[in-house]
């Protein structure tokens, strides 16, 4: 157990390889050498948008904001429709915040209606978008959905302890977070991350947010490289990896084979997931 000085001067080494070996220890007590992965097809929030459900996607996610709470709930009706047994997840809990304060009525009877029509999961929380973090998560929850991850939309200030403690208050407080990704979503152009700060912020996440199961890095967002190096540093999920199974480069370069080639090559051994974080037979095909 690493006590509160210690993660405070670690949050202010350069020492990016004790660190990441800290993390990686914890992760490795935690999982082995398993990591796990989701393919995911994303589809629009927009009502009557075409539904395209790949037969390798293990979560079919509804992404962007809806119009108006109708069109969110008619929406899932559609995609849960062509969904063939692939998880239906969607939307930021933050979007939907402020899509019930609009319609007038409470977060938990929109979760509600979403859950009729066929959601599973709300896609993500952002931390530092949402109003009330613990009484929306616990709403979700009551509602009878599940979270599939906790995120960060924009990088904040230079110091990341406080937002990563806060994250691990909020876990106790819930007890409900499956994932925690903690690089942010949207970069500010102006002021960019560097690779060091994202693979430091990965290993601190790992050892600060030690009561939330899986620390977790965006394939889509932020690719291959800096995923590899996350895996050896606290990460263990990857989220956002394509389920088209060809590419115009060929097999090696189709998504399932790179995704399993970068996840041995950081030395360990991959495990395909679905959106509720059931562990899929190898060779799934949906």
């Amino acid at each position: 157990m690493i006590s509160a000085a210690e993660l405070t001067s670690l949050a202010t080494s350069h020492d990016i390889i004790s660190i990441g070996m800290l993390a990686d220890d914890l992760r490795r007590q935690r999982h082995g050498a398993k990591t796990t992965f989701v393919r995911v097809a994303t589809t629009s929030a927009d009502a009557g948008a075409p539904v395209v459900r790949p037969p390798s996607a293990g979560e079919l996610r509804v992404v962007g904001v809806p119009a108006s709470r109708a069109a969110a709930v008619e929406r899932v009706r559609e995609v849960a429709a062509a969904a063939a047994g692939a998880v239906v997840t969607g939307f930021s809990l933050a979007d939907l915040e402020a899509l019930a304060a609009r319609d007038g009525v409470t977060l938990r009877a929109l979760l509600e209606e979403l859950r009729a029509a066929g959601l599973e999961l709300v896609a993500e929380a952002p931390m530092d978008r949402l109003q009330d973090p613990r009484r929306s998560i616990e709403e979700v929850n009551i509602a009878g959905l599940s979270l599939a991850r906790l995120t960060v939309e924009k990088a904040g200030s230079v110091d990341p302890m406080p937002l990563l403690k806060a994250v691990a208050d909020l876990q106790r407080a819930v007890a409900v977070v499956r994932a925690f990704a903690p690089l942010p979503r949207r970069i500010n152009p102006a002021v960019p991350t560097t690779g060091f700060e994202d693979v430091k912020h990965v290993a601190l996440a790992r050892l600060v947010v030690d009561n939330v199961p899986s620390i977790q890095v965006d394939w889509s967002l932020y690719g291959p490289k800096l995923a590899q190096v996350a895996l050896t540093v606290g990460a263990d999920d990857v989220d956002g990896v394509s389920a088209e199974d060809e590419t115009t480069e060929g097999r090696r370069r189709a998504p399932l084979e790179e995704i399993r080639r970068n996840i041995i090559a950081a030395g360990q051994e991959p495990v395909e997931r679905n959106g509720r974080f059931d562990r899929l037979p190898e060779g799934h095909r949906g």
